[in-house]
């Protein structure tokens, strides 16, 4: 379960934010996580109940953000949706796709006071 680094890891950034900005709570975070990422919303959620207690996120609002998966088709030359990593262009089938969207893993917004 990798879920529960990956946790970890976003809740020292919250608290490195907090050091640097001067805040004492976070109250709401935002996290984008893409698609084709290998991570799964709900043990992030359960996973950030248990870390954050006794941190500046603890009782804060997770909330998770799908981006779906997305590539630039050398071939056709366009911007297309991807079901999978190193899956085919839905349009020509070749497999010439460069992933731009789809295995991010960030912090976008974050509510504090």
């Amino acid at each position: 379960m990798h879920e529960m680094a990956l946790t970890e890891s976003v809740v020292a950034l919250v608290e490195d934010a907090a050091r640097s900005e001067g805040f004492t709570r976070a109250k709401a975070i935002v996290l984008e996580i893409g698609m084709l990422g290998h991570v799964e919303p709900a043990a992030m959620q359960f996973c950030f109940e248990a870390i954050s207690r006794g941190t500046v996120a603890d009782g804060a609002r997770l909330e998770i953000v799908r981006v779906a998966g997305q590539g630039w088709c050398l071939d056709c030359g366009k911007t297309v949706a991807l079901a999978e990593r190193f899956g085919p262009c839905p349009d020509c089938g070749r497999h010439h796709v460069q992933m731009t969207a789809g295995d991010e893993l960030r912090v976008r917004e974050l509510e504090v006071e």
